[in-house]
């Protein structure tokens, strides 16, 4: 076995009972979100809990507090998917203009040079800028989900492979495999949610069916 196959192996027979169960939640709340099921709100509210429990254990505190944002974003989001989809049958899927886009970069990239100088003056954060960007970006990520904007699926993508590669640098080759998997899911949620987009903006159901072709829209499963 090479190297890195110890290292996944150590990782998946080390890890304790908290762990699987932390990998279990995260793993179905992103499942459920791209199927924009409104089961993944409370799922993903016991999933931050557990996670950030786990990352104060290592001393990686940005990332801990960063589930105290992710937390008040699940909730605001499901208040948000029930209360303002109205008489729809779900909220429609939406996305940022593009200055809204520059407006969030230039945000967020202040943002984690703020926390980043703050990790390193306060605390014994292990790697404050990466801890800060992560930090930073999945909250923003994590507001666009809850917005259902599609913009946060590859907001994602960069803050998983951030993650990957600072994972693997620091030869954590089962901790970078979980953020692949992350990272492959939320490539297939751009996807899902691209296509639920491109189906909002189709005729309605009802001239369809005038046209003899019937059509059903999506509906979000009740919790």
């Amino acid at each position: 076995m090479s190297e890195i196959g110890r290292s996944i192996w150590a990782g998946l027979i080390g890890a304790s009972v908290l762990d699987q169960v932390n990998l279990a939640l995260g793993l179905a709340g992103v499942v459920l979100m791209i199927r924009r099921s409104l089961w993944a709100f409370p799922v993903g509210l016991v999933a931050v809990s557990v996670q950030g429990v786990l990352f104060y254990r290592t001393k990686f505190y940005a990332d801990a507090t960063q589930q105290v944002f992710f937390f008040a974003a699940l909730a605001w989001g499901w208040w948000h998917w029930v209360r303002d989809r109205g008489a729809a049958p779900e909220l429609p899927v939406t996305a940022l203009s593009w200055r809204a886009r520059a407006a969030v970069l230039l945000g967020g990239c202040a943002a984690v040079a703020i926390w980043a100088l703050a990790l390193q003056r306060w605390t014994d954060a292990v790697m404050p800028w990466r801890d800060a960007f992560i930090a930073v970006f999945g909250i923003v990520a994590q507001w666009l989900q809850a917005r259902k904007a599609i913009d946060n699926w590859p907001l994602w993508i960069v803050v998983n492979a951030v993650a990957i590669a600072a994972y693997w640098e620091a030869t954590l080759a089962y901790t970078a495999l979980l953020y692949a998997i992350y990272l492959g899911l939320a490539v297939v949620g751009w996807r899902a949610w691209a296509k639920a987009k491109a189906g909002d903006a189709a005729p309605s159901p009802r001239l369809s069916s005038e046209r003899g072709e019937g059509a059903a829209s999506p509906v979000e499963s009740q919790p």
